[in-house]
């Protein structure tokens, strides 16, 4: 619950900016996409080449798919009172949604050489992602 509450501060404020000085409706995608383009070139410099670490293990939480509902509300009505509204709340309730493309191939069952049958999840130490 804390990463939606902490990353719409950035999409709104850049969403802001757009619509009132040039009346683009794609603030908050704009902002998520450059968040995740940083959040990955972070992940890969030194989560893989500095500690060696798995990329796989390190992905972000996707909010792209939140993004894009926050400024089609702003677009659909004009208003910032209903965007915060309803854009927030739809913002927050698409993240975990959102998240089950990536999250789904861990949840596979895999047969563990010691004997017991578990998910990828849980050998990887996600345990109920």
């Amino acid at each position: 619950t804390l990463t939606p509450i902490l990353l719409i501060t950035f999409p709104a404020a850049t969403q802001y900016f757009m619509w009132e000085k040039m009346r683009l409706p794609i603030g908050a995608t704009f902002c998520v996409m450059t968040l995740h383009f940083g959040q990955w070139m972070s992940r890969i410099f030194n989560f893989y080449y500095w500690a060696w670490f798995p990329t796989t293990f390190t992905a972000p939480g996707m909010m792209i798919p939140s993004a894009i509902f926050l400024d089609v509300v702003l677009m659909t009505t004009g208003s910032y009172m209903f965007t915060a509204l309803f854009g927030g709340m739809g913002w927050s309730l698409l993240f975990y949604p959102a998240n089950w493309t990536w999250l789904a191939p861990f949840r596979l069952a895999l047969k563990h050489p010691s004997g017991p049958l578990m998910s990828i999840a849980d050998l990887m130490g996600m345990g109920m992602c």
